[in-house]
């Protein structure tokens, strides 16, 4: 079992374990070795988004990799998706991103991948950690073999580029105003520039960091900002991504939010009519809402399951040869273009979409009526309230009142400590009913 892997990297409370220096420096050691295979010269690129912390663990992620022998390549603020498009574009063995995504901005993470771009494999996590067990000299390269570090002076430039080859040849962007909310994080030099470069009209919300703003009451998990924005601005569209700018959540000219769900069966449907949908379905969580299941196969399409987690949608998309998956909360993964969930790419396919159709965002973004569905999240201290016996009993009675006409999914999130209820039925009534009695009883036993 992986003690400090996570469902996304290593993530916690900033100068706390495991996000304090002397953990980067280690876990840099340990990656390096895992990752030096054969002769040639190595190189990791590393990356970040906006907080204060990332000052601290970027030099000591540097000094880990130097001392195996590794040429350290730092990109500065950017998205994670830029990190996994630049390890593979500069040939690098490793990829690290220094993000907590969507947490505030006293929590911090490190995220790792693969010569491929990928996230790395569970066993390869455990691989790391168990380098992490050894010597504090093991693996340490001798004087003439150290490492070296450089700052890449184009890397912004580079991921601008790419994100822009994604949009349709012959498509603009002219005549769209357009709300970009960057959340004080790792897109607010590249987000605009892309929709400005393309022809949009450009609002922006969220692109002044400070080191302690990122996420806060801005982005794709409070994206009501940009919402008000959009309607007091008369804007056609608005996107939310969020810190490290792997998801988004859209708003159509009304307002109204667009999430995850909606996003994917919108992109389903526009690659499937132009041939370009691979695997014959999508790919999309537990979390995804029932609509968006019977709207895909609809379709005539497949519609996979995978546990929460991004990069488990990965890992089914490249088992079954999909090119279209992703989650509600709007991490949206194509396949074609990336290797994890990039916000800025997903938006831009949307807007192809309401560009090339000529119609409102209302119209063009509500491909299916969700079922009702609710998620609540619980915070604890100390285990996890999930093997208790009255949590057991409040979560088998909820699912015997919802019966075959609705689900129930509760789990531990891989990144904080909170329990996440969520259930989804024809009856709203009845479905806000059993959520609220199973977080109760969390509450009462935690």
């Amino acid at each position: 079992m992986r003690k400090l892997f996570g469902t996304d990297g290593i993530r916690g409370t900033a100068n706390s374990e495991p996000i304090t220096a002397e953990t980067a420096l280690a876990v840099a050691k340990a990656a390096g070795a895992e990752f030096r295979r054969g002769e040639h010269r190595h190189r990791v690129v590393i990356g970040k988004d906006t907080r204060l912390s990332g000052y601290m663990l970027e030099p000591a992620l540097t000094a880990g990799f130097v001392s195996v022998g590794m040429d350290v390549v730092l990109l500065g603020p950017l998205p994670t998706p830029a990190v996994a498009m630049l390890t593979r574009s500069l040939r690098a063995d490793l990829g690290v991103m220094i993000s907590a995504s969507h947490n505030p901005y006293q929590d911090n993470g490190i995220k790792l991948f693969g010569p491929d771009g990928y996230k790395l494999s569970d066993e390869v996590e455990h691989a790391i950690e168990r380098r992490m067990g050894g010597g504090r000299t093991d693996g340490l390269a001798p004087p003439e073999h150290l490492g070296g570090a450089e700052r890449l002076d184009d890397a912004v430039g580079r991921y601008i580029e790419f994100v822009k080859y994604t949009f349709p040849k012959g498509l603009r962007l002219d005549g769209l105003k357009i709300v970009v909310d960057c959340a004080h994080g790792a897109a607010y030099r590249v987000a605009p520039k892309v929709l400005y470069e393309l022809g949009a009209e450009v609002v922006t919300l969220g692109v002044a960091p400070n080191g302690a703003n990122i996420n806060r009451e801005l982005g794709a998990t409070s994206p009501g900002a940009m919402q008000a924005a959009v309607v007091a601005t008369g804007a056609n569209f608005g996107l939310a991504l969020d810190g490290d700018a792997d998801r988004v959540v859209v708003s159509d000219e009304n307002g109204k939010l667009v999430d995850g769900d909606q996003l994917i069966g919108l992109v389903a449907r526009s690659w499937q009519e132009s041939g370009r949908l691979r695997g014959g379905g999508v790919v999309g969580t537990v979390m995804a809402n029932l609509g968006l299941e019977r709207f895909v196969q609809g379709l005539n399409l497949n519609f996979v399951r995978t546990p929460v987690g991004d990069r488990y949608v990965v890992e089914q998309m490249r088992d079954g040869g999909y090119n279209v998956g992703g989650e509600q909360s709007g991490h949206i993964v194509l396949s074609d273009y990336t290797t994890t969930g990039d916000g800025q790419i997903a938006a831009l396919q949307v807007l192809a979409v309401l560009v090339d159709r000529g119609r409102p965002a209302s119209e063009v973004c509500h491909v299916f009526d969700p079922l009702p569905q609710v998620l609540k999240n619980v915070r604890f201290k100390g285990a996890p309230p999930l093997e208790n016996e009255r949590v057991r009993e409040a979560i088998d009675s909820s699912e015997r009142t919802l019966g075959t006409s609705g689900r129930v999914l509760v789990r531990k999130s891989g990144t904080e400590p909170v329990v996440r209820v969520m259930a989804e039925g024809q009856d709203a009534a009845l479905v806000d009913k059993v959520v609220k009695a199973i977080v109760d009883t969390i509450e009462q036993v935690s």
